[in-house]
């Protein structure tokens, strides 16, 4: 099926049910009424100009016009580039130059991120730019004025499940975000092996991720596999969760260690959570909290952009979360663990985790040939992720090859941020580190080597920190900051040793907590 198919047949089997609450917007559609605005959306965009194969360039928040954009797109068989609403100029004429896209749906709030943007993406016009609200630009087009006279008709286009849909950006080793691209086929199959993974069915899901990461538009189609309702708030809350929970007697939701150890999360009593996905680590303490409170199943699995799900939890074998495993292989997923040379690790041993190339994978990086030769090996997807696997099949994660920090469950790739900040006058060199962090995971601490001859006051912490936030994503500037006279390097490829600075004995002695805005 196509992702356009799937909509149609919620609305034949679901027609009357609510298929998505943007409870905080007051925004909410039924079945039936999602298959209409889209078709109703899709016959704009068409005559807008929008054709198969186009790239669109989507920054929208949490509201009810993203998933409509996003179906209608996907039955016009255009592709969707969601855009980080967090980024900077720099990061989004990045992701649209790179795409090459001809069209954007930009949200009013966005528009001063994305009108800044300098050099301007060579095949994007601003009359082909469709604004989401007030449009600050006469040139460009207000969604408003898009949809007059459009029809709500059925629209045929000829689409198949192996057309690309999405061109998702992810963090990687080369600095720069790259461009997964993901068909109809990856979206269909990877979010229906989620919705029969436990073989319940659940009326009332929540999702709080921004549909712009995978997490949205994937719990989206999971809910329309069962008919049930996505209940959407604007953005995560610590202090409001437990609340949302019970207000709207939420069955299934991904669920960050933080809101288990929240203290307003404590009476679960009247909350109706059957099943629990663990977002990110969750520490065997947090489980057992998590039991003691909601009384709920909670489990989670190892999965990437690249490859979704690539383990899961069995049902029969729930305990084996407390032991931190990640569960076995999911359904149309081959795993190996392989050593350095590519020969298979032994039960016990730690090596690297290879997914065989098949459905619901990734075609490739968006035009990265000299990536994809490297990460493709004889059919074989490499994912840079270090793991152990016992003899009954249970994998469990130990470390990453990848130069990457894990933020808030963002992924952030250091050569990115240090690339950044190589730009600053009066900087030889860089390195970025992660450090452990109880609240958020990890923590991303810059090391500063000053050019010879001029003094760390040169480089004051206030230029440094000013620099990164024009130029990164707030969630990709770093905490800590700590300048040395020399980084460590190897004697034979004068390579960074970062090993050396990730085990120094306490991190955070004589740095500065961009946070606390002070000296440690």
């Amino acid at each position: 099926m196509t992702v356009g198919q799937l909509v149609e047949r919620g609305a034949r089997h679901h027609a009357g049910k609510v298929a998505l609450d943007f409870f905080e917007r007051h925004e909410r559609a039924t079945y039936a009424e999602m298959a209409q605005v889209c078709d109703r959306y899709a016959k704009a965009l068409k005559a807008f100009g929008v054709r198969k194969g186009d790239r669109v360039g989507l920054m929208l928040p949490n509201r009810i016009e993203f998933p409509i954009a996003w179906f209608a797109l996907a039955k016009l068989g255009a592709v969707i580039v969601p855009i980080n609403m967090r980024y900077t100029p720099r990061e989004v004429e990045y992701v649209l130059s790179d795409t090459q896209a001809k069209f954007a749906m930009i949200d009013e709030s966005a528009w001063p991120s994305f009108s800044a943007m300098d050099p301007w993406p060579a095949a994007l016009a601003m009359e082909r730019v469709v604004v989401v609200g007030e449009s600050p630009d006469s040139r460009a087009t207000s969604l408003t004025h898009l949809l007059q006279g459009a029809a709500e008709a059925p629209l045929q286009e000829e689409v198949s499940p192996g057309d690309l849909l999405t061109i998702q950006y992810t963090s990687g080793t080369t600095g720069f975000p790259k461009g997964c691209m993901l068909t109809h086929d990856y979206w269909n199959v990877t979010s229906y092996a989620s919705a029969c993974r436990d073989f319940e069915r659940y009326e009332r899901y929540m999702c709080w991720s921004p549909f712009y990461y995978v997490d949205g538009s994937h719990l989206l189609l999971k809910a329309y596999w069962q008919g049930g309702t996505l209940y959407m708030p604007n953005q995560l809350s610590l202090s409001r969760f437990a609340d949302w929970l019970k207000t709207y007697r939420i069955e299934w939701v991904q669920l960050p260690e933080l809101i288990v150890r929240e203290p307003a999360s404590a009476d679960g009593a009247s909350v109706c959570l059957k099943q629990v996905h663990q977002f990110g680590s969750w520490s065997a303490g947090a489980m057992q909290l998590f039991r003691d409170r909601f009384g709920g199943r909670s489990n989670g699995y190892y999965g990437m952009t690249e490859i979704g799900a690539g383990t899961q939890y069995p049902i029969e074998v729930e305990e084996m979360a407390q032991a931190g495993s990640l569960g076995m292989r999911a359904p149309f997923r081959e795993l190996e663990l392989r050593n350095e040379d590519g020969s298979p690790t032994r039960d016990g041993e730690v090596g690297e985790l290879w997914v065989k190339h098949g459905r619901a994978v990734m075609l490739g990086y968006w035009n990265r040939p000299e990536v994809n030769a490297e990460q493709f090996r004889d059919g074989w997807f490499r994912t840079g992720d270090l793991m152990r696997r016992n003899a009954l099949g249970f994998y469990w994660l130990v470390g990453r090859t990848k130069d990457m920090i894990r933020r808030s469950g963002e992924n952030i790739a250091s050569r990115e941020v240090e690339a950044v900040m190589r730009e600053l006058p009066g900087i030889a060199d860089v390195a970025v580190v992660p450090v452990p962090d109880a609240r958020r995971g990890e923590e991303v601490k810059l090391f500063v080597q000053v050019m010879e001859g001029m003094q760390r006051s040169d480089v004051p912490v206030d230029r440094i920190l000013g620099h990164a936030r024009e130029r990164l994503a707030v969630f990709k500037v770093p905490r800590y900051i700590a300048f040395i006279d020399q980084l460590p390097r190897t004697a034979t490829s004068n390579k960074i040793t970062k090993r050396e600075l990730v085990e120094i004995p306490d991190p955070l002695a004589g740095v500065y907590d961009a946070e606390e805005q002070r000296w440690r």
